[in-house]
């Protein structure tokens, strides 16, 4: 069993109190964790911008070095991470070890393109000089979600630290173990003690005392719209700009003309990856007349062939996080069965290793009222909410018909149409013929309406963590 402590200034920190970390594909205790709070982040922050004081005039080939050793690291150590997020979100071992290589990836991304942040020159009259530079905030926070937590650390913090800025995470309380092992090697990579700050703890807590602090200049946060609301309040109050994204109700439009054997096993996979824990998983699927009882057959013939277990046994579905967000996912589905046609799914399964962990069956609902519950909210499980249009204009209506606005896909052959959906829909990602990016680092990625706002990913994602100074000079 481990033990996961704080980790301040590079040194290990322990707290009076502990909480337990479970594995959610056994029920049973995995680790025993710090719990730090308002102390902690104190320190964390003061160690921050200490270690911002003394690294700030460092070039930008130091910082792109130690990020790309990080980045060599992580794939060294790839075995050994996989295996901690696999235990500690459930997700299956496959999944686990993509999550490695993308979390790599993005500090070699990042490590590259910080070459590039710089300012520029102005022209002004009469032979005047004036430009601009790029200049970090200085101390980042960063409060990240449970249900992809190395991608999220590197996400939120491989910008942050290419920008020049140093950083306290504090990761969610349901799985802590991979960022403090990316602190570690952080560490081993060549960052200086202080840069990389972790306080384990829960969200009222640790949480809310680290969107509070005044030391701290810039906060990312990735979660529910209540609590980043809280977020940006906390935030509002020292004025510090936020990143925030909170999910969203993502549809897929399958038009009539749509290639169905392409379309369908990326459906799938996009409600089922991660057990459905995932912000811009694909929820709903907006399908034409024509096609859609053929679409909702093969979808729900998929689902019924998943196999569901452990997440070291690497099955098509693991467990969900923990035992209050199935009983959660459950209560969604059950309310939703007075309107909406079950086509398969809707129990959580039992028998063997299936009653020790938390699981849900891949579930499909047809006939959805879009205006109902499961037509706009997100369960934030396995489930999939299918509904029938006619035309292209209902199609469009119905997509951007909920408060969010992260993600959607198009399925179709037709180039104008395509382009017209691209153009129309309220997203802050469109793909056409495919779902997702596969990590998607270079993809600037973030909400519209209550899906957030602010970017990450890509090179806006860094240009995020740096605030502009403008220099004029006289002659």
């Amino acid at each position: 069993m481990h033990h996961v402590p704080c980790l301040i200034d590079g040194r290990d920190v322990e707290t009076t109190g502990v909480f337990d970390d479970v594995d959610p594909s056994t029920g049973e205790r995995l680790a025993t964790v710090a719990r730090g709070g308002a102390d902690e982040v104190d320190a964390a922050v003061g160690a921050a911008r200490e270690a911002f004081a003394r690294t700030r005039r460092r070039g930008p080939e130091w910082r792109s070095g130690v990020m790309s050793t990080l980045a060599d690291l992580i794939r060294r150590d790839g075995e050994r991470l996989a295996e901690l997020e696999c235990r500690d979100v459930g997700k299956p071992l496959g999944q686990a070890r993509n999550d490695v290589a993308v979390t790599a990836r993005y500090f070699d991304y990042y490590a590259g393109v910080l070459h590039a942040l710089h300012g520029e020159t102005i022209p002004q009259p009469g032979g005047s000089v004036a430009w601009t530079t790029r200049e970090p905030f200085g101390v980042t926070g960063h409060v990240t979600p449970w249900n992809y937590p190395l991608q999220m650390t590197a996400r939120t913090l491989a910008p942050s630290l290419a920008a020049g800025n140093c950083a306290v995470l504090k990761p969610a309380e349901d799985t802590p173990l991979t960022a403090l092992a990316i602190a570690r090697l952080a560490l081993e990579a060549g960052f200086e003690p202080g840069m990389v700050n972790v306080v384990n703890g829960f969200g009222h807590e640790a949480g809310a005392a680290l969107s509070a602090h005044p030391g701290v200049g810039h906060l990312s946060f990735t979660g529910s719209r209540p609590v980043g609301t809280l977020i940006a309040k906390a935030a509002a109050d020292n004025v510090v700009p936020v990143v925030l994204e909170l999910g969203g109700k993502s549809p897929n439009l399958v038009f009539a003309d749509a290639d169905l054997d392409l379309a369908v096993p990326k459906i799938v996979t996009a409600i089922t990856q991660n057990a459905g824990q995932t912000c811009s998983a694909g929820s709903r699927v907006l399908v034409h007349r024509s096609i859609h009882d053929e679409l909702v057959r093969r979808v729900a013939e998929a689902f019924e062939a998943m196999r569901i277990g452990p997440a070291m046994g690497d099955p098509d579905l693991g467990a969900i996080i923990n035992a209050k967000q199935r009983d959660q996912i459950h209560e969604k589905v059950a309310a939703a069965t007075s309107g909406a046609r079950l086509v398969t799914g809707g129990e959580i399964p039992t028998g063997g290793d299936l009653d020790r962990g938390f699981y849900y069956r891949p579930t499909l609902f047809d006939q959805v009222d879009p205006a109902s519950p499961i037509g706009q909210q997100e369960a934030f499980g396995p489930v999939l909410a299918v509904t029938a249009f006619d035309t292209d204009d209902e199609a469009l209506a119905l997509a951007n018909g909920t408060e969010y606005g992260l993600v959607a896909a198009v399925w179709t052959r037709d180039l104008t149409r395509a382009h017209r959906m691209a153009q129309d829909l309220v997203a802050g990602q469109v793909f056409v013929n495919t779902y997702g990016a596969a990590g998607g680092i270079e993809l600037p990625f973030g909400g519209w309406k209550g899906s957030g706002y602010g970017r990450e990913k890509g090179f806006e994602g860094m240009l995020g963590y740096t605030q502009t100074k403008t220099v004029a000079i006289g002659l």
